[in-house]
């Protein structure tokens, strides 16, 4: 099926949202997350699974600054057609820490805060934790916007031989403001290692 545009994205958005009947409760970088399960919990590992594992110091790095794309292939897991939800920027630090530029409004929190570790040789795990924010500031709140509740995102991703893509999957859950799940998101992940000589133009679809 056909990726839809990134520009759709607010549309598509408001959209799925409108569907599963929690309108403003999409993931803007944002998280309430209470209680902290075993690692084999989460859905992109397998088994049990030590995240405190040491980075393996061979081959090519995820350090560095990437163009991302999250295309979402189920909701509530039922399936979709494919449809880009984010088209980010993102920089993986050696310490460990990541913060992703979210194709979204700066009103509603574009910035957004990771940590990751190496599982496998070129595999990588990433716990995206954005925090709360507002949504489109509307007169009703004073130019402001309603309070939203946060989302986590959930990436297991692969390195490729040269360093310069990754592909993996995301796990995207949306939450109200009290804590409980609004929405989930789960699809497929990819990004392209952003160098010195890329251009503003090979960024756009």
């Amino acid at each position: 099926m056909k990726t839809m545009n990134w520009k759709l994205l607010p549309a598509v958005v408001s959209l799925l949202l409108g569907c599963a009947a929690v309108p403003g409760a999409f993931a803007q970088c944002g998280l309430s997350y209470k209680a902290v399960k075993p690692m084999s919990w989460h859905p992109l590992l397998k088994g049990d699974q030590d995240l405190s594992l040491v980075r393996v110091n061979f081959g090519p790095s995820i350090v560095g600054m990437w163009h991302e794309k999250f295309t979402a292939q189920a909701m509530n897991d039922s399936p979709i057609p494919d449809t880009v939800i984010d088209d980010a920027l993102s920089q993986w630090h050696s310490d460990g820490t990541e913060i992703m530029n979210s194709a979204r409004p700066a009103q509603d929190g574009n910035f957004c805060l990771g940590v990751w570790t190496q599982i496998a040789p070129s595999t990588y795990f990433l716990n995206h934790i954005p925090w709360k924010g507002n949504d489109t500031a509307n007169a009703e709140t004073n130019g402001i916007g309603n309070p939203q509740g946060g989302a986590q995102i959930l990436e297991k991703v692969v390195l490729s031989h040269n360093g310069n893509s990754f592909t993996g999957s995301f796990k995207l859950t949306a939450y109200n403001p009290d804590g409980s799940v609004a929405i989930w998101f789960t699809g497929a992940l990819s990004g392209t290692r952003i160098t010195p000589a890329t251009t503003f133009g090979s960024l756009l679809p």
